[in-house]
């Protein structure tokens, strides 16, 4: 199948820990790939937010919250609003301290 397929589903190596289905799927993911997938993710999405803070105004950033899928090869997968076909996922939450 292509990532085109009519019934949105994704080829093996790259869906979600979730899967299309409404049933949660186990899969193995390789631990080393999506720490460093993770980590890069965080730190430049810190940077984001600290360009933001930067910048003050009436409405400070005080709170974000993102949603994210772990692909079977260890990838991060941020969820936008267009992307969701569901509810599952992952989410970090970032506060000012």
């Amino acid at each position: 199948m292509s990532p085109d397929d009519a019934d949105g589903s994704t080829p093996d190596d790259t869906m979600g820990i979730f899967g299309n289905d409404s049933e949660a799927v186990l899969r193995s993911v390789p631990l080393g790939p999506l720490r460093k997938n993770l980590t890069e993710t965080v730190d430049a999405l810190q940077q984001i937010f600290a360009d933001v803070a930067e910048r003050g105004g009436a409405l400070p950033l005080a709170e974000a919250q993102l949603s994210f899928q772990v692909t079977a090869s260890g990838g991060v997968q941020l969820i936008g609003t267009g992307q969701i076909q569901s509810a599952r996922g992952l989410t970090l939450t970032f506060k000012r301290a």
